[in-house]
């Protein structure tokens, strides 16, 4: 990178820093943040739990914008003065190397950050509930969802996401009849939405003997952790609660105990299972929480056909759509077939990077949007 590329670089940083000041609205943001502290100063803040909770949640964010666009203010105003500094001395080879990489540095959290901002949704921010389910194909689609597993479980420690298993159901030979996780953190809904859908795999099944070429497929469910607050109705008298015993990894007190619970919602017939905790109350409680999530993600697909009927869109919503294909044999290559993004690194894919999968999803639907 010659010193005037450097230079297109640097302009073009700042053409993008100051888009996102103008998007981000600086000055009502510390406004609100001021407005807040003084809220959070009241001696009756903390009477009403949950809502001191938002307040704080609505600081934290506030806080995490401003500091993270004026650290890039910074960065870029040190890389601007380096620049110069190189220019007025004469090109030095190890200093120009050192702004390249702050370059480099700089560009990535920008566009992390940029991505961030995308994800502006009502429920966005929240954590995230990810079931996988196999498809036909017995020990073949439930090896699938084992890979798929470990894949995002990588990719949320990566992200700095703590993942909790709600419910695991082995598989008789191998793998997992299903999975319910919950992967906590800021955003996690917002990133991993991206995800839902029918996910493929080609490969040579380690199963078969003879060494046959196999396709198998496993739906990923992702809906928001929602908060009580909610505007989901659910009626005790549509509800149908059974025990049972755990039996999956868990601990000294699986199968000991009936504290796995299974609830089953009559008009819809959803049904959701929790066995993660000791405490069958606990378990009863986390299934509640993912069966409200089930029924508010409904709704939301209810009025999403209402509005694309009344648009006169030929829109497909369901399980049904396959978003992206593992191609281990004859070639690798992971593609995504919504966004086209494609990589011949399945390895790596699999060890949980899948961010470029998840970006180019989110520009794509921001364009959409535009």
């Amino acid at each position: 990178m010659e010193l005037s590329e450097i230079k297109h670089e640097l302009n073009t940083t700042a053409k993008r820093l100051a888009d996102i000041r103008g998007s981000l609205d600086l000055d009502n943001k510390k406004a609100k943040l001021h407005e807040l502290e003084e809220k959070m100063a009241s001696p009756t803040f903390w009477n009403d739990q949950a809502e001191a909770q938002k307040v704080i949640d609505e600081m934290k964010h506030l806080k995490e914008q401003i500091e993270a666009i004026t650290t890039l203010d910074e960065k870029y105003e040190e890389q601007r003065l380096m620049f110069e500094l190189i220019v007025e001395e004469g090109e030095d080879p190890s200093l120009t190397e050192e702004l390249k990489k702050e370059l480099r540095s700089l560009f990535a959290d920008l566009d992390a950050f940029e991505l961030s901002l995308m994800l502006s949704e009502p429920y966005d921010r929240n954590s995230a509930i990810l079931e996988l389910h196999p498809g036909a194909g017995g020990t073949e689609s439930q090896d699938w969802a084992e890979m798929l597993l470990r894949m995002y479980t990588r990719w949320a420690e990566r992200s700095g996401y703590k993942v909790e298993t709600l419910d695991y159901l082995p598989g008789e030979e191998a793998g997992v009849k299903s999975v319910t996780l919950l992967i906590k953190g800021v955003n996690a809904y917002g990133y991993l939405k991206a995800e839902k859908g029918v996910h493929r795999l080609v490969r040579i099944s380690p199963f078969d003997a003879s060494g046959r070429r196999h396709t198998s497929f496993v739906s990923a469910n992702v809906m928001p952790e929602v908060d009580n607050d909610v505007d989901v109705e659910i009626r005790p008298d549509e509800l149908k609660i059974d025990t049972y015993r755990s039996s999956g990894a868990g601990g000294q007190h699986v199968n000991t105990t009936d504290s796995a619970v299974r609830i089953t919602h009559l008009p819809t017939n959803i049904v959701v299972t929790c066995q993660s905790e000791r405490s069958q109350i606990k378990n009863r409680e986390k299934a509640m929480k993912i069966l409200k999530a089930r029924l508010y993600e409904r709704k939301l697909e209810e009025q999403q056909k209402e509005l694309s009927a009344l648009k006169g869109e030929q829109t497909e919503i369901g399980w049904g759509n396959q978003i992206r294909s593992y191609v281990f044999h004859p070639y690798s290559m992971v593609k995504d077939h919504r966004t086209q993004v494609e990589t011949g690194n399945v390895q790596a894919v699999m060890d949980g990077e899948i961010n470029p999968f998840i970006e180019a999803y989110l520009r794509k639907q921001m364009n959409n949007k535009s």
